[in-house]
């Protein structure tokens, strides 16, 4: 079985980590250095500076027990580029929504494209080193999402914290589908 699944979120906040972290082959990325322009556009203060960005999307694949495959579709975050999720959005049975808690207004985007589609996602926050860390309430309140979207704190960096939001969002797909279908 195949599933596709999206990877979203605001501009840096780890979506090219998640899906190479994860990826069981060699990730594509469609990384290039930042311009002047984009430089200027998106550094934000107080945080290191990116070298390289996402200009159209990052892709990988991880394979579980009973030849479950998941497909892995990262989407560039800066608005610039969002006209983009439209087309990689097709198809795909749920989302992850990574969140910063130092910009947790970069989230808004995304969650916004993924209610609008009826497409089920989970917010995964990404715990940065030196981040100040929030409960799931208080994210979820920030945020402000309904109670049935799965909060999951998550460090990109490590494999086992990746597969958890993984399974998180496929279990909540599956869900949703479930009650759906009655």
């Amino acid at each position: 079985m195949a599933i596709k699944l999206l990877i979203a979120g605001g501009f840096g906040a780890g979506k090219t980590t998640l899906v190479g972290t994860a990826s069981e082959i060699r990730p594509l990325r469609t990384e290039t250095s930042r311009s002047a322009a984009g430089r200027a556009a998106d550094d934000v203060p107080g945080l290191e500076p990116k070298e390289a960005t996402t200009v159209a999307m990052d892709f990988g694949r991880i394979t579980f027990e009973g030849n479950v495959m998941l497909y892995l579709f990262g989407t560039p975050g800066q608005q610039r580029f969002w006209f983009m999720w439209e087309g990689l959005a097709r198809g795909a049975a749920g989302a992850i929504v990574l969140a910063d808690t130092r910009r947790l207004t970069d989230c808004f985007g995304a969650i916004d494209f993924f209610e609008q589609r009826g497409m089920p996602f989970v917010v995964a926050v990404n715990c940065f080193d030196g981040a100040p860390r929030y409960g799931q309430a208080r994210v979820r309140v920030a945020l402000d999402l309904d109670p049935g979207i799965p909060i999951i704190m998550c460090d990109v960096r490590r494999r086992e914290s990746v597969v958890q939001v993984l399974i998180a969002v496929v279990e909540h797909a599956l869900r949703l589908k479930g009650s759906a279908a009655r």
